[in-house]
């Protein structure tokens, strides 16, 4: 009995606070609309720090930001929005018109072929459709595994063997896509700068050498972590240390 009360409870709680949070986001959207992209923006962020995480949120703060020429924070929530969402092209426009605004323009290092084909056929799907994806490819599997056991026609038993390997084979590759694009979304640590000019140190120290300048808005990507310093590597390959403080992790 307690532990239904406690569903109950529960339940009753999230839906209170989905309620709350769609309130915001009517209350947020009003704002924006009508020009007030302070309170827009404390807004959104209610909802995000509530634990509601959508692109769609993301999106429209990284908005907020780009209409308060706060570029740095507009590419930071258009970066979290196209994670949550890679083929939304509204947000990669946006994203490319912000970049476009900001001092340092890297050019990156050319990648393989492969390399590229693979990363772009993984940002093709977020991690929740591909593991969709991998999942219907399963339960196909599963259904002709079944009528390959059962059935007693033998071109139905064929078919269902030849498909049952299409899908087998369709299961294992979306699946390795899904952990792929998961381990990406958790593992790879990346950040924007939010210092207006950053010099990038050779060691985790303020007396060591330095070796580059960058500035706010550009990405990095985290490779090391010692105390309050952060390894990182820029488009271009450059490698050095930067304050925690300088930068916001996507």
């Amino acid at each position: 009995m307690r532990i239904f009360f406690a569903i109950i409870l529960f339940l009753g709680f999230s839906t209170v606070k989905a309620d709350d949070n769609m309130i915001l986001l009517q209350e947020a959207n009003k704002d924006y609309n009508e020009g007030s992209y302070s309170e827009a923006a404390e807004l959104y962020q209610k909802v995000i720090d509530n634990g509601y995480e959508s692109a769609e949120v993301y999106y429209n703060l990284g908005n907020v930001f780009f209409k308060q020429n706060n570029y740095a924070a507009a590419i930071l929530y258009y970066e979290m929005a196209k994670k949550l969402d890679p083929n939304d092209e509204d947000i990669a426009f946006n994203l490319k018109i912000a970049n476009s605004r900001i001092v340092d323009k890297i050019e990156p290092v050319p990648e393989l072929f492969y390399v590229k084909w693979w990363k772009t056929l993984v940002n093709t799907l977020s991690v929740d459709q591909w593991g969709t994806l991998s999942i219907v490819f399963f339960v196909l599997l599963l259904i002709m595994l079944t009528a390959f056991l059962l059935s007693q026609v033998i071109w139905l038993k064929k078919s269902a063997f030849w498909l049952g390997l299409l899908f087998l084979f369709g299961t294992v590759f979306t699946f390795t896509l899904a952990n792929q694009k998961y381990k990406s979304f958790k593992n790879d640590h990346e950040a924007i700068v939010f210092t207006p000019t950053v010099t990038i140190k050779s060691s985790p120290s303020e007396n060591s050498k330095d070796l580059f300048v960058i500035h706010e808005g550009t990405k990095v990507k985290i490779t090391e972590h010692i105390e309050d310093w952060y390894e990182i590597k820029i488009a271009n390959g450059s490698v050095g240390w930067i304050k925690a403080d300088d930068i916001r992790k996507i």
